[in-house]
């Protein structure tokens, strides 16, 4: 082989690693990963729907504003106290990722399982102070999957903005399902969610060790 097609070859096999290992993740993978972080915002806004009286649009887009927003801040803000340390422990990365969205997923499975966050204590007020707080409560997962972001070396700012759109849509969704069939799939989302977190952690630490 000539000596030019061959330094071709060679430096387009480094470019493409080199751009894996920039895009520590698939567009794919990204959805699927936003999809079970909204299923707590899901399950919240199903309750909401449930509790209003008449629910227009637009207080189906407030709620969906909120949830969806602080889901890609707090990855955001996961990401920034993970890039601090994925220098030292890139050896283990992988499997800081798998505990992590395995230990999010196993308590949405539980809290899916025991009937935990009953809608009962829900109401249609969407005034800021109660909307700041179920938007916390449901992104606190996120910060921990910002920090394996991290770790993926994931190019943060187009993920969040993808999660934040995910969950906006979803939660939308969920106003308008609880609205008109109440809590019927409010379980089956957190349970659903949890399972997909699991089996991301899982895919990760598999395609690290060379198994996938």
């Amino acid at each position: 082989m000539p000596r030019h097609i061959l330094y071709f070859n060679i430096e387009n096999f480094a470019y493409k690693r080199q751009k894996k290992e920039r895009y520590g993740m698939a567009l794919y993978e990204l959805f699927i990963i936003a999809v079970g972080l909204s299923m707590d915002a899901f399950a919240v806004s199903v309750c909401k729907g449930l509790a209003m009286k008449k629910c227009t649009w637009t207080k189906a887009g407030v709620v969906g504003l909120y949830f969806g927003v602080f889901q890609a801040v707090m990855p955001f803000v996961g990401y920034l106290l993970g890039v601090q340390f994925k220098d030292v422990i890139t050896s283990v990365d992988h499997w800081i990722a798998f505990v992590l969205l395995g230990i999010i997923g196993a308590n949405m499975v539980r809290e899916a399982r025991t009937g935990c966050d009953s809608c009962g204590e829900e109401d249609e007020s969407l005034d800021v102070r109660t909307m700041l707080g179920l938007a916390v409560a449901t992104s606190i997962d996120a910060l921990a999957v910002g920090v394996t972001f991290a770790f993926l070396r994931v190019s943060i700012v187009p993920a969040v903005s993808f999660i934040g759109v995910i969950t906006f849509t979803i939660s939308v969704a969920g106003v308008k399902i609880g609205n008109v069939f109440g809590t019927k799939y409010k379980s089956r989302a957190e349970l659903a969610g949890g399972v997909i977190l699991i089996l991301m952690g899982c895919k990760i630490l598999l395609s690290h060790l060379g198994l996938l």
